[in-house]
């Protein structure tokens, strides 16, 4: 017998890819747990599938960087704030903070199918006595039209979302005179795209190349040195409703034409925000 639980949770993450370096993803989840049934007729109470799942996946690589250690150019070594990452392929990146914000994997690439199988065999391993296996299906949100993936982190936030270095795939939709402007919604996610996005009062340093973002959470300290040319510096903490704002901004003051944006944090939450001419 076999119980599915379909768009059980999201799981919101940044990884380093040898090829595009830091990327920003958003990963649907669903459920299958094959077993027997208990006296009460059930396999798994409904009630309970959902928050058993999503307390595992919260506790563990939710909202990391998930690094691949046999990635070429990968260093990881202790530092102050914890551990200390760093890159050079295909460009050089230098990020610290506390262990819990990193989930360092012995890969060569970070895949979908293989992070599927790591947290289908974590949670069958937790799995109540009649529970045989669980397997989780991990897939990106379908989009039509323009999506980009960033990465950020909210040093205000009081759960996993201060972590510097944790990301999103998400959708953009502008609108001018109440029509859809697919072009521009395209332009914008193209350069917003695998990049890194972080406040101005965040800069401890930066020169001619690169860019070194340092703050103090609950969580710990953290630190980002990135390459300027990946990244976008926003006058305000990086939120989801900071970023339509941002974003709206720009648009209405190089179209000179009033503008509404509607920012996507992952899938299906986000912000909107409209600016006049």
């Amino acid at each position: 017998m076999s119980l599915f639980v379909n768009h059980l949770t999201h799981i919101d993450v940044s990884l380093w890819c040898p090829e595009k370096g830091l990327k920003g993803c958003s990963w649907q989840v669903d459920a299958l747990l094959d077993g027997e049934l208990g006296e009460d007729g059930m396999l798994f109470d409904f009630g309970e599938v959902k928050p058993w799942i999503k307390r595992t996946l919260d506790s563990g690589l939710d909202h990391t960087l998930l690094v691949p250690l046999k990635a070429p150019g990968i260093e990881v070594s202790e530092c102050p704030e914890g551990i200390c990452i760093r890159t050079t392929t295909p460009y050089a990146m230098e990020v610290r903070g506390p262990a819990e914000a990193f989930t360092l994997l012995p890969w060569e690439t970070i895949t979908i199918g293989d992070v599927t199988d790591l947290l289908s065999d974590t949670l069958t391993m937790q799995r109540p006595d009649n529970v045989h296996y669980v397997k989780l299906s991990l897939s990106d949100e379908a989009i039509e039209g323009a999506a980009y993936g960033y990465s950020h982190g909210l040093k205000r936030h009081t759960g996993n979302c201060q972590r510097i270095a944790h990301g999103h795939r998400s959708r953009l939709y502008i609108w001018q005179e109440g029509e859809r402007q697919t072009t521009l919604e395209q332009q914008w996610a193209d350069w917003l795209d695998n990049r890194y996005l972080l406040e101005d009062a965040d800069i401890a340093y930066q020169d001619d190349a690169t860019m070194t973002c340092r703050y103090e959470a609950a969580q710990g300290e953290f630190l980002i040195t990135i390459p300027q040319a990946r990244c976008c510096v926003l006058p305000k903490p990086t939120t989801v409703e900071n970023i339509a704002a941002w974003l709206a901004e720009r648009i209405t003051e190089q179209s000179g034409k009033s503008s509404s944006v509607q920012a996507f944090e992952g899938i299906n939450k986000g912000a909107m925000a409209d600016v006049l001419t």
